[in-house]
């Protein structure tokens, strides 16, 4: 962690954190954010490294861990919600909608209480890659929850009870939140998800006590503003580019940090050259890391992981933040392992690459060039008209989802839930947008990646920019990692298996069959002195609807599931 959450860390802090349901106002959200033994927000703090320095759970006892509670959510299908656990509660997020936000008593699992949005009917045919949630973020007292009809509500933490609602976007033109939002000071900032649908994606900040929508930053710019150029005629109004999934927050320089997903439609000829040579046409802000003022939304910096995409690497991924030792000096960064198959190292107050390597099998591009910063890629891997592109690596899925990886300050290792899957992809000539319909334009297939495997539990060092150790999974799109300080990595499969490895060496020390396939982060937590991990599972079910063969496999491993599972020595 940084050295401004070390500080935040601090024994007078976390006593008063520590007293449960308490006066809260705005500021006090870093603080809970660096509370050793809750975890307040969906990345354990604003820096999304997933680490709980809690070590009562070790190597010498995991394998004595045994179910404390389980709890139903009260939903099937895609269950990806990370609980957060502030004070002695535990909130937990249901899939549709939420269909259901609970508080539990986080010891026992006692309902406390339930809040029950009105989610409409329709959202299922809106939401590109399902009815998930993944979350909700606590503030000031509040509950703050994203919505599949494209709405913000804030929920009294104490009581449940619904204190204001916003309208963020439509959902009904495909655009749905599905991730929990970040709140700075008195703002809560959201994103949200249609990049499939020809949406144009934007972020926006609401004020913490009355929703009143604060300020609004496109992120794809229109052929009159700075970077228009870099797209074809006015296609920029359907480009894509949603912030989705969840962003980050770095005190030290006051900065919000969110990825921003594929360009659309996929047919790069509409909005780009699409022949490899795009020149100018890299289609900005898409498939990209921003920077950015939370007080007023400006974009201090972009970086461009994928330029005219044209294979859906979507650059979503949380942008993790710590401070690593590089050449001799210690240096902010931001790390993430992109869609496109390439493992960036940023220094996260300027945006300028300090590394890039492949993290997975990948063959798109040769490699990052350290002076362009640009993608080296091989033009028969580029999908465009009249040019199919076969075996291409990796695939549409990434060789990383949106499953959460984490990082120890003690190993200095990130664990990385990976996927090995290739395609092969082809541009059709006619894609025409249509509010609320999928604005692609592309065939594709899946293929098996190299080496007879389809998922990946690694261990990456970013310093060296190389894997130390790898736990090789029969199938993709496997839960994301949770690291402690006990020098333990937990995550779950999709065959249904929740598992606790050795951080250091990967060598599985327990392992539980939760019933359904895991997609969502796990916690750990510690109430009364003893420490729990949670998990949420509940397997998807759309994504391998994009997968032919390999998607049958992912659902006929496991059923449909949705349910808490909390474990304790």
């Amino acid at each position: 962690m940084t050295s401004k959450f070390r500080l935040l860390g601090s024994a007078a802090i976390l006593g008063a954190m520590l007293a449960g349901f308490v006066s809260a106002n705005a500021a006090d959200a870093p603080s809970r954010a660096a509370d050793a033994n809750g975890w307040a927000v969906y990345g354990h703090g604003y820096d999304n490294t997933r680490y709980s320095p809690l070590d009562q759970i070790n190597a010498k006892n995991v394998s004595k861990l045994k179910l404390a509670y389980a709890f139903s959510l009260g939903s099937l299908r895609s269950n990806e919600a990370t609980p957060i656990v502030v004070g002695d509660t535990l909130y937990v997020a249901s899939s549709w909608g939420p269909k259901y936000v609970y508080a539990l008593d986080a010891k026992t699992g006692a309902q406390r209480w339930k809040y029950e949005p009105e989610i409409p009917d329709d959202v299922l045919q809106y939401a590109c890659c399902d009815v998930n949630t993944r979350g909700v973020t606590y503030a000031d007292g509040k509950i703050f929850v994203g919505r599949l009809d494209g709405k913000l509500s804030a929920v009294d933490a104490k009581t449940g009870k619904e204190l204001w609602t916003t309208d963020v976007v439509d959902y009904k033109a495909g655009a749905v939140i599905t991730s929990p939002p970040v709140v700075v000071r008195d703002k809560v900032i959201t994103g949200f998800g249609g990049g499939e649908y020809g949406v144009r994606g934007s972020l926006q900040a609401y004020d913490i006590n009355t929703g009143k929508e604060v300020w609004k930053t496109w992120t794809v710019p229109l052929a009159n503003e700075p970077g228009g150029d870099s797209w074809k005629g006015d296609s920029a109004q359907h480009g894509g580019g949603v912030a989705w999934l969840i962003g980050s927050y770095d005190p030290k320089s006051d900065s919000v940090y969110w990825g921003t997903s594929n360009p659309g439609p996929w047919a790069t000829a509409v909005r780009s050259t699409g022949d490899g040579n795009y020149g100018k046409l890299t289609n900005l802000h898409t498939s990209s890391t921003l920077s950015i003022n939370p007080d007023t939304g400006a974009i201090k910096w972009a970086y461009q992981g994928t330029p005219a995409d044209a294979w859906d690497y979507d650059g979503v991924n949380e942008l993790l933040l710590t401070d690593l030792k590089i050449g001799g000096k210690e240096t902010p960064v931001g790390l993430k392992a992109d869609r496109n198959g390439f493992f960036y190292v940023l220094n996260r107050e300027t945006g300028k690459l300090i590394s890039a390597e492949k993290f997975v099998p990948t063959n798109w591009a040769s490699k990052i060039d350290p002076v362009t910063t640009r993608p080296v890629e091989d033009p028969d891997k580029r999908p465009g008209p009249n040019h199919p592109a076969k075996n291409i690596c990796p695939n549409l899925i990434g060789g990383k989802n949106w499953q959460p990886m984490s990082y120890s300050p003690k190993t200095g290792l990130v664990y990385i839930p990976s996927n090995n899957i290739c395609q092969d992809m082809s541009e059709l000539k006619d894609v025409e947008y249509r509010k609320g319909v999928f604005f692609l334009g592309k065939d594709f297939t899946a293929l098996p990646g190299p080496g007879g495997y389809l998922g990946d539990i690694q261990a990456w060092d970013p310093v060296a920019q190389k894997a130390v150790w790898h736990n090789k999974e029969p199938l993709p799109f496997n839960g994301g990692t949770l690291a402690t300080g006990g020098d333990l990595v937990f995550y779950g499969n999709l065959l249904g298996y929740f598992k606790a490895v050795d951080a250091k060496t990967g060598n599985e020390l327990w392992k539980v069959q939760l019933g359904t396939g895991v997609g969502a982060g796990p916690i750990s937590y510690s109430i009364d002195g003893k420490q729990y991990i949670a998990i949420v599972a509940g397997r998807t079910a759309a994504i391998p609807a994009f997968l032919g063969d390999i998607g049958k496999q992912m659902t006929d491993a496991t059923p449909e599931g949705g349910t808490l599972f909390v474990f304790t020595e």
